[in-house]
């Protein structure tokens, strides 16, 4: 399929679009979606507001001819969206899409991850922040344990799905766990990404006092293994990657609050109600879900889209300041995932 490469202000290419199906989860994560915030009275999405499938389908392939290359599905949690495999299977056949992953919490992924496989998903990013039960419960909210999660990685692996762990570092709660979890990752052959707790949304209490570092997770980690940097894989990857010395597990940071990598971002969200943004921490999203329901052609929707990227200069984590932080308009996680 020809391509037509467009790129922003700061000539950074579209290349990945990460898709929310729906705004809703199953667990109350303090750094997502604390309970306080997102109770029992909290008013989520009506089914109406969401994109429907063909819709989600039906802008991924004109992300696709515009230079899109990689989709990730997010949420919220997504498996809670009814027959995600269906999703899944008409994103897997565009033409020009080499890869399709899927960030979930892993509570049901051990029911979908055949189905899921089969459909054509390539890949799996599985949220998990401690692996000790009564931690684990307090952090997501739900006093849930790490067993539906780590059956679902067991599941996952044994389809055949890549996986990748990923979890949220915050200071004072869960940062006696790092060690433990590298180890249970390297042991396992897993992925791991450490996440630094981010300023993402209005509602997660976010103090950069909270925040452990990538360099002072590396130097605890230094401690324990032998650590060798590798080169990022392709421009636009946002973990900076090292692997354990004489084995094939790497281990990676996401650094987006001391090591930020705007100058090569490459990326594009798409929120559960059809509106893009072109950063995690900007909260003025652009309509597409009523321009596509008011009757515009596929050419009107790839010249808007061409259009919001190419006037995007989004540099907020190279900004910060807690100025920024409290007086910028954010969206929360929910709605347009990680």
């Amino acid at each position: 399929m020809e391509k037509t490469i467009i790129k922003d202000t700061l000539n950074r290419p579209l290349r990945d679009l990460r898709i929310s199906v729906i705004d809703r989860c199953n667990l109350r994560c303090q750094y997502c979606m604390p309970a306080d915030k997102f109770g029992p009275d909290f008013e989520f999405l009506p089914k109406s507001a969401l994109l429907t499938y063909e819709e989600i389908e039906r802008v991924s392939k004109i992300f696709v001819k515009l230079g899109v290359e990689k989709i990730r599905l997010t949420g919220g949690e997504p498996l809670l969206r009814r027959d995600m495999p269906i999703l899944v299977k008409k994103l897997s056949e565009i033409d020009g899409l080499r890869d399709i992953g899927l960030t979930t919490n892993g509570i049901l992924l051990e029911k979908y991850a055949l189905d899921l496989k089969n459909a054509g998903l390539k890949r799996v990013n599985v949220s998990l922040d401690s692996l000790n039960d009564e931690l684990f419960g307090k952090i997501n909210g739900r006093n849930i344990g790490t067993k539906p999660v780590l059956d679902g990685i067991k599941k996952a692996r044994e389809v055949g799905l890549g996986v990748k762990i990923n979890m949220v570092v915050k200071r004072g709660l869960n940062d006696s766990e790092i060690i433990p979890m590298a180890e249970y990752c390297k042991n396992n052959g897993l992925q791991l990404r450490f996440i630094e707790f981010m300023d993402v949304g209005s509602t997660n209490g976010w103090k950069m006092d909270d925040v452990i570092t990538k360099k002072q997770i590396y130097d605890m980690l230094k401690e324990h293994y032998e650590l060798e940097a590798l080169d990022p894989a392709y421009f636009g990857e946002v973990a900076k990657l090292y692997r354990y010395k004489d084995t094939d597990v790497d281990v990676g940071f996401i650094s987006s609050v001391s090591e930020s990598f705007c100058s090569s971002c490459t990326r594009a969200r798409l929120s559960a109600n059809g509106q893009i943004f072109t950063c995690l921490f900007n909260g003025n999203g652009h309509d597409i879900r009523n321009v596509m329901r008011n009757g515009a052609t596929d050419e009107q929707l790839a010249e808007r889209i061409s259009g919001i990227w190419g006037d995007r200069n989004d540099r907020y984590s190279d900004e910060r300041t807690a100025e920024a932080n409290l007086n910028r308009k954010k969206i929360e996680m929910s709605y347009i995932g990680g």
